[in-house]
């Protein structure tokens, strides 16, 4: 199959500004870029996000994957980002079809950085079939490990969600954005440019993170994505606990040797002997 033809767009993901600090002292800091992108379908303008701009080209292809606005990766011919412009040209190779109809109905979520989905998000829900992974215990403190080591924007400038796919406890990829939906949504543009890798198995389940809570949005992503098993740091939601009931394992509170399991209980092997060790540093 071939790939669409995409842009290399980047844009600094910082600014250095001079704050007053609590003892009177005028210090230079970092603070995370924040920018938008309009995206454009067949010179159609379909929406503007606002977005740090680390992979755009990412975002624009997993927001349509998401959105399920386009059936298919080969139906994309290519992504062109100009951040002069602050736009995403896409161009398809035989248009979207009832583009008009099936972006009438706006939702505006709960994601942070103007979260808005097209139509209704339960739809064909209930017919995703995600693998049978499961995750030991184990796996998951190496998860929240590796998030804890990791370099990010937000220990350097703060004010961002970070997002990462895991197989089993070794990290794909880490995405940080200023709103949580964006960052899974360039997790997903990635993961659609790699769907003819082979798929996750027992031993090495495909595992998203998030540092932002398990909306209703968030869950139903997932699934989309084909990721059984979905951790956060925060919590999650009563909408998002009863769409992840439909078979996600879903973990909050996961910090340190913390976590509470919301559902899919049988997709984590507990090893309750490992919650008293100290973590390896």
């Amino acid at each position: 199959m071939p790939l669409p033809l995409l842009t290399e767009a980047r844009a600094p993901l910082t600014r250095e500004v001079e704050i007053l600090n609590a003892h009177g002292e005028v210090e230079a800091i970092s603070i995370p870029a924040e920018r938008p992108l309009t995206v454009y379908v067949d010179k159609r303008e379909l929406v503007t996000l606002m977005t740090l701009g680390a992979h755009p080209e990412w975002l624009v292809l997993g927001y349509l994957r998401n959105q399920r606005l386009v059936p298919a990766l080969d139906a994309i011919a290519s992504v062109t980002v100009d951040w002069e412009v602050e736009s995403a040209a896409v161009k398809t190779h035989e248009g979207i079809a009832d583009i008009e109809a099936r972006t009438s109905k706006r939702v505006v979520t709960t994601g942070c950085g103007q979260g808005s989905v097209f139509g209704s998000l339960m739809d064909d829900i209930e017919s995703v079939r995600l693998p049978a992974s499961t995750l030991t215990q184990a796996q998951l403190y190496g998860i929240v490990n590796a998030i804890r080591q990791q370099e990010s924007t937000y220990k350097s400038a703060g004010s961002v969600h970070g997002c990462a796919l895991f197989r089993g406890e070794q990290m794909q990829l880490f995405v940080e954005d200023v709103g949580r939906h964006n960052a899974i949504d360039t997790i997903a543009g990635w993961m659609w440019l790699r769907q003819g890798e082979a798929p996750a198995t027992r031993e090495a389940p495909l595992v998203f993170y998030t540092t932002g809570r398990l909306t209703s949005e968030m869950v139903i992503k997932s699934a989309q994505m084909g990721v059984s098993i979905v951790i956060s740091r925060s919590g999650i939601t009563q909408m998002g606990f009863e769409i992840a009931e439909l078979g996600l394992c879903t973990v909050g509170r996961a910090t340190g040797k913390h976590f509470l399991c919301y559902t899919g209980r049988d997709r984590l092997a507990m090893q309750p002997e490992l919650a008293g060790q100290r973590l390896r540093s």
